[in-house]
């Protein structure tokens, strides 16, 4: 006789704009189906914006990992996002700049969400893949980071963005990436705010698996634009994972020019996962899963609410003038004039005043 089981989810319904949540039925290594039992697939569907997370999403993302997690058939969850451009760029900048910005009680609550919607990935009780279909940058790399496995396609870019925007990458950047990648690496990414590919990503440990995506005359090429093989430059150093600069860059990009992307393997090395993954008894996978995230648990746990207090305050200062100028800048124009801040602040000048006005970028969209 069948048992009757009592229903865990808190809504029935959890649908959000911008999060699209499937079952797909889950495969044996050799590709056979298997009845009754599915993966989960969490979409952030917000191509338009580089699949930036607005407030809305932030609950639907939340609303999903909870309906995963408590699912019966679901042997684990792919995060991963529509389109080719980009997994995650962070939060929706756009709406930080025209409502969060300037209203700090406002952006208390919002990153009240937020700190839950990194606590749901990582208090999931099923294995959480992320598959990296384009750049993960900023806020989409922290909740990329508390996923338990990371596969990207090597077309991929990486980094963080916090200080060069008015932020500080303290949504699980700053607790996850140290025991991942090494304390001086994780400076390097959380206070330069440079971008690095995927090649870099892999050999310093971020990603579990990279695949190439460029296919060009119908093959697939790593990606042209970083430096692939172990090379060093005339000091000696390493710089395998690099990207290229000069001619080498524009020949890469004229290479690039000519191909198209192609996430099958990217998708194939997913379901590679899952189905390595089913293989393994459900209880001892989630209970392995569940120690080996402790040491980004526990930092996450440490840190995110005083992390909350601050950000929320610095919403009324650097935060208002970082995401101003992101918004509202022309293109090659989006930052603030670090330089003359720097220098009126060395005066004296107050935040209480113009400013903000004075450091924003010189041209406008």
């Amino acid at each position: 006789m069948a048992r009757e089981f009592k229903n865990h989810d808190l809504f029935e319904d959890f649908s959000k704009p911008g999060v699209r949540f499937e079952k797909r039925p889950a495969k044996t290594p050799d590709g056979k189906t298997v009845p009754g039992v599915y993966n989960a697939w969490i979409w952030l569907d917000n191509p338009a914006q580089f699949n930036s997370y607005t407030t809305e999403m932030v609950k639907g993302v939340i609303l999903a990992f909870r309906a995963a997690s408590n699912a019966r058939d679901v042997n684990c969850v792919v995060f991963t996002a529509v389109g080719d451009k980009a997994f995650c760029t962070g939060g929706n900048t756009k709406e930080y700049a025209e409502y969060y910005a300037g209203h700090p009680q406002e952006y208390r609550q919002y990153i009240r969400i937020f700190n839950d919607m990194v606590s749901a990935i990582l208090a999931c009780d099923k294995p959480v893949i992320c598959r990296i279909n384009g750049m993960r940058i900023g806020g989409g790399q922290e909740i990329g980071l508390a996923c338990d496995f990371s596969i990207a396609q090597d077309l991929a870019r990486f980094g963080q963005a916090g200080p060069k925007h008015g932020s500080a990458p303290i949504g699980g950047a700053t607790d996850f990436l140290p025991p991942v990648m090494g304390a001086d690496r994780a400076m390097w990414a959380c206070v330069m705010c440079e971008p690095f590919s995927a090649h870099k990503a892999h050999h310093w440990g971020m990603l579990a698996d990279i695949v190439p995506a460029l296919k060009i005359d119908g093959k697939f090429v790593a990606n042209p634009l970083v430096e692939t093989a172990r090379l060093t430059d005339e000091y000696g150093r390493l710089i395998y994972g690099d990207f290229k600069t000069g001619e080498a860059a524009k020949e890469a990009k004229a290479l690039l020019a000519k191909g198209t992307i192609d996430l099958s393997l990217l998708d194939a090395k997913v379901e590679e996962y899952c189905a390595r993954l089913l293989l393994t008894f459900p209880e001892c996978t989630i209970k392995t899963i569940e120690e080996l995230r402790k040491p980004k648990l526990d930092a996450w746990n440490r840190n995110k609410e005083n992390h909350r207090a601050w950000l929320a305050l610095n919403m009324l200062t650097e935060a208002r003038s970082g995401f101003t100028a992101f918004n509202e800048g022309a293109k090659d124009d989006r930052e603030v004039d670090f330089v003359l801040l720097r220098q009126k602040l060395a005066q004296g000048q107050s935040w209480i005043g113009s400013l903000h006005d004075e450091i924003q970028p010189k041209t406008k969209k």
